[in-house]
């Protein structure tokens, strides 16, 4: 199979993914341009990042003309993240690369079990003064995610924003477009030396099909149950996960 092939399956994958449940995309990006593309950890996480940044504003865009993106909550969630964001992707390519795919990995597998577990249903009210600083945390935390690992982190924005800000499943997964879209544009802010030498023949097509893949996404989530399709990525998650950790002790 061709390596353009490859990119434009892929990326309907991923793009997929972000549209269907506003994360998860990403988690399989890296693998696939690691071990199917042939690029670098360090230059699969800074690719993935700038495929997820083209593929999450284009799903934003129709999110928000549904009315499902809680615009100011989500961009002070997008704010405590923002300076983790670009810290850690400044230090990303310092790493080394066994450890960058060890660590990703964890995440992918972290991933797949965050989606296998059953929905929480939101406690409490609005008035919860420990919300703002949980919401924070949380999200200064994916922000450093994304920045070292070139994930949007959206396999947790989803349900921290379901759980911590009591939103509703569709709105979360609009709002968490909103904070992937800014995470990955601060941490791409801070690696403009890896992304001398990518392979733009490659990430083209891949970016392309996920931003098709993406409209697809939106539409299958409303014929299709939300736990069958976590499932379903959940279980592609984890194989994912277990081939990444043999493929490094190996």
């Amino acid at each position: 199979m061709s390596l353009l092939v490859l990119a434009l399956t892929a990326g309907a994958l991923v793009g997929l993914a972000l549209g269907a449940l506003g994360g998860g995309g990403s988690v399989l990006a890296v693998p696939v341009l690691i071990y199917l593309l042939g690029f670098t950890p360090a230059a699969a996480t800074t690719a993935s990042l700038l495929i997820i940044t083209a593929t999450s504003l284009t799903a934003l865009y129709g999110h928000a003309r549904s009315g499902h993106v809680r615009w100011k909550a989500g961009a002070l969630f997008a704010a405590a993240g923002a300076l983790p964001a670009a810290a850690a992707g400044a230090a990303a390519s310092r790493l080394p690369q066994p450890v960058l795919t060890v660590a990703f990995a964890g995440v992918a597998g972290l991933a797949a079990v965050m989606m296998l577990r059953p929905a929480r249903a939101a406690v409490g009210g609005g008035a919860d003064a420990r919300r703002p600083a949980r919401a924070a945390r949380t999200g200064a935390g994916l922000g450093a995610l994304t920045g070292l690992l070139g994930v949007g982190g959206g396999f947790l924005v989803v349900p921290a924003l379901v759980t911590v800000l009591a939103f509703e499943m569709q709105v979360a997964v609009g709002t968490s477009l909103l904070v992937i879209s800014a995470n990955s544009l601060a941490s791409l802010a801070t690696r403009g030396a890896t992304t001398a030498g990518l392979d733009w023949a490659v990430i083209a097509p891949f970016a392309g099909a996920a931003i098709l893949g993406a409209w697809d996404g939106k539409r299958l989530a409303s014929k299709v149950s939300g736990p069958l399709l976590r499932r379903a990525f959940a279980a592609m998650l984890l194989g994912v996960a277990a081939f990444m950790l043999i493929d490094t002790m190996a």
